[in-house]
């Protein structure tokens, strides 16, 4: 399909990209898949014959994409737009946004490129596609920032597989017209929809349903890529990004050698039985030459020849498992694998027999801290292009004011965040305004709101806190005040009486 479109783009003078990038894609996702034809096939020679062998993995790749798409996109971050926020979020739900989003993150970390691409509905809601790096192809590009753009996908239209582009261009819809040259407005944004034969690469006929031209009437593009903040190295003036692990393909390799050669310890490590070939069973060929009966795929017997000095008796050898060899060569290659994913060290640890994600809290000086950050702001400024294309699809607005949120949760332990700012407060350095919006990660005017509710509720402050209670959960002090008020009446009715006896005080005694 790349191939089909790229001709019919070039056939049609725009000018894209090379294939340079494309050329890698395919590899990195048979990375992604976990099944690398000349690399997870390999074959082995068992004294008769060569076998077939499928080489265990562990498919690391998929694993540091899956992490990278959590520590940026999870369902912790959330977009801020005002009082458009609920119709937003209505929007987004409306789209899968939380899924889809957090799977587009990942297959753009293992391809290079990902983008969401906004339009109207037939029912006249904002719809969003999330894309892949295989079906984008840029065709303007500023500075990196890709301007103009063509987006493929497969379909099928009256049982036959075409495919269908769709095509985003800046400027006037139709130059010659010369009221639209004249014009003191920007070039707005248009979309043309194609659709091509799969085989003959020819133009075909748009449905009815579908309008061949639409001019969106936004000076902005209705799509945002994605791409890992890393530099493509491949192709240095492509504005096409590259997979997260492109210049860690050895190290994915090693991990799956080092774990195939730990796992064939054990499938390996059984006897073994060294089968001479005068004592195999045999049986007659129709060519009445008679052959060993043996499984080539079968790894416990190995086939010896004849040979005129040998015992000709089966001989048994056992095999000694390096089990914790194998397992520090693992930990090893998922270390280097970690810091050259941009994960830093020690990221993931190979215990009872699988590999887990270190779940510490993450330093704000660690390589993992600082390429998230970095990784960070590509998505920051998709999401907020994205939140304004919708609310201009929906209901026309171009002043759409968005904020993001992302989950800090990964860098700072909530409880610590909590007590360093009562601890703050309570030292007078820092105002409990700024406090709640730390904590509760708010703006300004809802953390004055949630601090006026706290005044009306008159619930206790962090400087309000009794610290005399008791183990037994009594109060010292309130003991204290009952002593002493007890005392002073004692006094008082001491003074009331002449003998010493207390007197009845108030009520009908008197």
């Amino acid at each position: 399909m790349s191939n089909t479109i790229r001709q019919y783009l070039l056939d049609k003078k725009y000018d894209t990209v090379s294939d340079e990038t494309y050329s890698h894609i395919d590899k990195w996702l048979d990375w992604y898949q976990g099944d690398v034809e000349n690399f997870h096939t390999y074959k082995v020679y068992n004294g008769m014959t060569t076998t077939k062998q499928k080489r265990y993995r562990l498919n690391m790749a998929k694993k540091v994409c899956e992490d990278w798409a959590n520590l940026l996109l999870n369902e912790k971050v959330s977009i801020n737009a005002g009082d458009y926020e609920k119709r937003l979020n209505d929007i987004l739900q409306a789209n899968n946004f939380k899924v889809r989003a957090n799977q587009l993150v990942e297959i753009a970390f293992a391809l290079g490129t990902g983008a969401l691409v906004e339009y109207r509905g037939a029912d006249g809601n904002p719809v969003i596609d999330y894309i892949r790096a295989d079906m984008i192809y840029p065709l303007s590009w500023d500075n990196g920032d890709v301007t103009e753009c063509a987006f493929g996908s497969n379909r099928v239209v009256d049982g036959k597989e075409v495919i269908y582009l769709q095509i985003h261009r800046k400027g006037r819809i139709n130059p010659e017209d010369e009221e639209s040259a004249n014009r003191e407005a920007p070039d707005l944004y248009y979309i043309e929809n194609k659709y091509i034969d799969a085989e003959s690469g020819k133009e075909l006929d748009t449905p009815d349903s579908v309008f061949p031209l639409i001019d969106t009437g936004y000076d902005r593009p209705l799509f945002q890529i994605i791409t890992p903040n890393i530099c493509n190295n491949i192709d240095l003036d492509s504005p096409l990004g590259i997979s997260v692990y492109a210049n860690s393909i050895s190290q994915l390799k090693g991990c799956d050698l080092v774990y195939d050669s730990y796992m064939n310890e054990y499938v390996l490590g059984r006897k073994r039985i060294l089968v001479p070939l005068s004592q195999a069973k045999r049986q007659m060929q129709e060519d009445g030459v008679s052959t060993p009966v043996f499984d080539p795929n079968d790894t416990v017997y190995y086939m010896l020849p004849d040979d005129r000095n040998s015992s000709q008796s089966l001989t048994e050898v056992d095999m000694t498992i390096r089990a914790s060899d194998h397992e520090l060569g693992i930990q090893r290659c998922l270390d280097i694998l970690s810091l050259k994913a941009g994960m830093g060290s020690g990221r993931y640890k190979f215990e009872s027999g699988g590999v887990k994600t270190a779940t510490e809290v993450i330093s704000d000086k660690s390589d993992l801290y600082q390429n998230r950050q970095k990784n960070a702001i590509i998505i920051e400024a998709a999401l907020i292009s994205m939140a304004q294309a919708v609310a201009f699809l929906d209901d026309g607005r171009t002043d759409l004011d968005v904020t993001i949120d992302f989950d800090d949760s990964i860098i700072e332990d909530t409880n610590t965040t909590i007590d360093r700012n009562i601890k703050l407060v309570q030292a007078g350095l820092r105002s409990k305004l700024k406090a709640i919006m730390e904590i509760d990660k708010c703006t300004e005017t809802e953390a004055k709101k949630e601090l006026a509710r706290i005044k009306e509720d008159g619930q206790i402050t962090g400087q309000d806190i009794d610290w005399t209670q008791t183990d037994d959960g009594t109060d010292e002090e309130a003991d204290q005040d009952d002593t002493g008020q007890e005392e002073e009446q004692e006094g008082d009715e001491v003074e009331d009486g002449s003998t010493g006896e207390p007197t009845a005080r108030g009520g009908s005694g008197q």
